[in-house]
């Protein structure tokens, strides 16, 4: 699941690259979306390491996400141990991502209103690091997390979402504990 807004005025954001990091996957898998709108989400399925995976990005905006996922349970018959949400974190740097099996929202809405929908913190997260807005442009986080990466950002941004890919694919293949080993080593 990669979280994100829909529409175009939010492409590119830094709030949306979770959904930027899941069209990666889908693209790299040969895979694509199609709206479903009985789980208000567009949803890519394929079987990968003998397992039906169904990539989805909600159409819900991101405050709402828990909406679309609570859905997505709902007709998949999913279990949320098998659930990695991947979202923007403010507090990771850009560059920087983490992986955990379960948690609090950090103060991620979309991550929020999933905890509420499902009633559980035991859900995987890959959080993918865009930084703090700069204190001197005083530039609020609501304001910042809608904006577009900087041009001298982009290398990086492709990177991490090069990693990203990565990352779920060795979640889908080994699990969450040996992909935290691999990929949240400290830089």
């Amino acid at each position: 699941m990669g979280l994100g807004n829909p529409g175009l005025i939010y492409a590119g954001s830094r709030h949306n690259i979770g959904f930027a990091v899941l069209k990666s996957l889908a693209g790299s898998l040969k895979i694509n979306f199609k709206r479903d709108s009985s789980v208000s989400a567009f949803v890519a399925k394929d079987k990968l390491f003998g397992q039906d995976i169904a990539l989805a990005l909600p159409q819900t905006y991101m405050n709402l996400s828990g909406i679309a996922v609570a859905a997505l349970f709902k007709k998949f018959k999913v279990n949320p141990k098998d659930l990695l949400v991947v979202c923007d974190d403010l507090d990771l740097e850009l560059g920087q991502m983490k992986i955990r099996p379960q948690g609090s929202s950090g103060g991620q809405r979309g991550i929020e209103s999933i905890i509420e929908q499902l009633g559980t913190q035991d859900f995987g997260r890959l959080r993918i690091g865009i930084g703090r807005p700069k204190r001197s442009g005083r530039q609020d986080a609501a304001k910042y997390v809608l904006s577009g990466f900087l041009r001298k950002e982009k290398a990086a941004v492709k990177q991490i979402e090069e990693d990203a890919v990565s990352c779920c694919l060795s979640w889908i293949q080994n699990g969450i504990v040996p992909t935290m080993n691999i990929f949240n080593k400290k830089e």
